[in-house]
C-alpha cells in the first residue's frame, strides 16, 4: 500500500449517486493531478462506477472505500478496484482484504487498534474519523512509540487543515471529501473539480 500513499498528497474520497458522473469526475481528478481515487461503497451506484472508471480512465488508480464486511472486498476487486479501504478493522475483514490480492488500508482510531494490526505485520493504516478521534496531536503522539507506521487520515479534514497532517512524518497522504462537492457533481461542473484537484495536488507543507 505504501506505493499508493506516495502517489499524491490527497486521495479524493467520493460518494457517487449517479453512475453517469463517475467517468468525467475521475478524468477531472486525474487531470488536476490526483490519480488515486477512493469510491465509497455507500450507494447502489458505487460498484458500477468503479467498473466504468477502471475501464475508461486508465490513468486513474481506482479503489473502493467503506469496505464493511468480508464479501465487500471480493465484489470491489471484481469491479476493478486496485486497493481497498475500511473505516474500521475486524479479524475477518482483515483476512478478507488480505486475501483479495490488492493493497488495502484498514481503519483504526485507537492505539490498541494500531497495535492489533501491527502484530499482523501491517504498517499502513487509515486513521478515521481523523478530526473526531484526536486529529494532528493524536497522530503526532502515535509517532513516538510507532515510528514505522504510516497513516492516511480521513474524516473531517479540509483543504485548510490538510497541510497540518501532511507535515507529520507518519502521514503519507490524507483523504478528502472536499474535492468532489455534491453540487458540482449534480451540475456537471467538472472544471471546478479539476481546479480543486489541482489545488490539492499542489499543497505545500507548513
Amino acid at each position: 500500500m505504501s506505493e499508493i500513499l506516495d502517489l499524491a498528497p490527497v486521495i479524493p474520497v467520493v460518494v457517487i449517486e449517479d453512475v453517469a458522473t463517475a467517468v468525467p469526475m475521475a478524468r477531472a481528478l486525474v487531470a488536476g493531478g490526483l490519480p488515486v481515487i477512493e469510491v465509497t461503497l455507500r450507494t447502489p451506484a458505487a460498484l458500477e462506477s468503479i467498473r466504468r472508471i477502471a475501464a475508461e480512465v486508465p490513468d486513474a488508480v481506482i479503489g473502493a472505500g467503506t469496505i464493511l464486511v468480508p464479501g465487500d472486498a471480493a465484489k470491489a476487486v471484481a469491479a476493478g478496484s486496485r486497493f481497498l479501504v475500511s473505516p474500521g478493522s475486524t479479524p475477518s475483514l482483515i483476512d478478507a482484504m488480505g486475501a483479495s490480492g490488492v493493497p488495502f488500508l484498514p481503519g483504526v482510531a485507537t492505539a490498541s487498534e494500531v497495535l492489533g494490526l501491527y502484530e499482523r505485520g501491517l504498517r499502513e493504516m487509515k486513521f478515521f474519523p481523523a478530526e473526531a478521534a484526536g486529529g494532528v496531536p493524536y497522530l503526532k503522539a502515535l509517532g513516538g512509540p510507532l515510528p514505522g507506521v504510516r497513516f492516511c487520515p480521513t474524516g473531517g479534514i479540509r483543504r485548510e487543515t490538510a497541510c497540518d497532517y501532511l507535515a507529520l512524518p507518519n502521514v503519507g497522504c490524507v483523504g478528502g471529501t472536499w474535492l468532489t462537492p455534491a453540487d458540482a457533481l449534480a451540475t456537471g461542473d467538472y472544471a471546478r473539480i479539476e481546479k480543486l484537484a489541482g489545488e490539492a495536488a499542489a499543497l505545500q507543507l507548513p
